[in-house]
């Protein structure tokens, strides 16, 4: 079995001449308005929960565990009102194995939260050293960087691609398989990105806030949605641009941003046009990890030798 990452292998395959295009259907004017306005609801529940949040002292830990399943439940409503590809919804097996995915890769997460919470409770400043206003901005600059490095450097590096390349085995992107993980990658990308945040001291309040906006971030970029959000995706990450660092073609890939495109553009790994699609999605070479049903044998593999 080749586990060679994508960077490192020889050559990517070959285009196809045919490109997966959004559904072509006639478009009733609701849908139309809704492809606009998706993404700025979204952001406004972001911005309305981590407000309220901070400024009435929710438990953080519960926001945290409710905050994933609205955003859900959202996102699974418009894949169903203006999906990008009806054959990208998943099977009810499909949904059996995202569910062991999603439980696994909450598991990781919150194992990477532990160990980061108890040293933010530790590092971090009981009151910010710079008003929220300013400190959420760069505590949010600063973990997008480190994300964007982490996962760069799984797409190169060829022990952590065989971690990372589990997310890549899916031929569809949908909210489903956004959790489709291996949970030490989880461990290692969710640790290192919050870590950044407690070393340099960020408050627990910016901490939360930057999180929900890359909770909201992860999901929506692999939504099966037919969004437009125009001269934005100059600044933040999007289902268009996502669907594209999912391709098999890796000369439109790029997009190693989750939350911030910004990052894609200062590094050059940014390939999005408007109207440019993927030529399929999935792994270059689909028998280099097993099927994504195989659950188990997914989180053992990194430590099974070559074929």
């Amino acid at each position: 079995m080749d586990l060679r990452s994508p960077i490192e292998g020889e050559a990517s395959q070959p285009a196809s001449p045919h490109t997966v295009p959004p559904d072509i259907r006639h478009t009733p004017p609701w849908a139309a308005t809704l492809r606009h306005l998706a993404y700025p609801i979204l952001l406004g529940s972001v911005v309305a929960v981590g407000t309220f949040g901070i400024a009435r002292d929710w438990p953080f830990e519960v926001v945290g565990v409710a905050f994933p399943w609205g955003t859900l439940i959202y996102l699974g409503l418009l894949e169903r009102l203006i999906p990008y590809q009806r054959s990208w919804h998943p099977t009810r097996r499909e949904w059996r194995w995202y569910g062991a995915y999603y439980l696994l890769t909450a598991l990781g997460a919150a194992s990477a939260q532990a160990m980061v919470l108890a040293l933010v409770g530790v590092i971090a400043t009981p009151e910010p050293a710079l008003p929220l206003g300013a400190e959420i901005p760069l505590a949010l600059l600063l973990g997008s960087l480190a994300n964007y490095l982490v996962h760069r450097f799984a797409h190169t590096n060829r022990q952590l691609w065989r971690l990372h390349g589990v997310h890549h085995a899916p031929d569809k992107v949908n909210i489903g398989n956004n959790g489709v993980n291996n949970i030490f990658d989880v461990v290692l990308t969710q640790g290192i990105t919050q870590l950044s945040l407690a070393l340099v001291g960020f408050s627990a309040e910016s901490v939360f806030a930057v999180g929900l906006f890359v909770v909201a971030q992860g999901y929506f970029t692999h939504a099966n949605v037919d969004v437009r959000i125009g001269w934005f995706n100059h600044l933040v990450s999007s289902p268009e641009q996502h669907r594209l660092h999912h391709s098999t073609d890796l000369s439109e890939a790029g997009h190693f941003a989750a939350d911030l495109s910004v990052w894609d553009r200062v590094f050059g790994t940014f390939t999005w046009r408007p109207g440019r699609r993927p030529v399929a999605v999935g792994l270059a070479d689909p028998g280099s990890f097993p099927a994504t049903g195989a659950v188990l044998t997914n989180q053992f593999l990194p430590w099974r030798r070559s074929a």
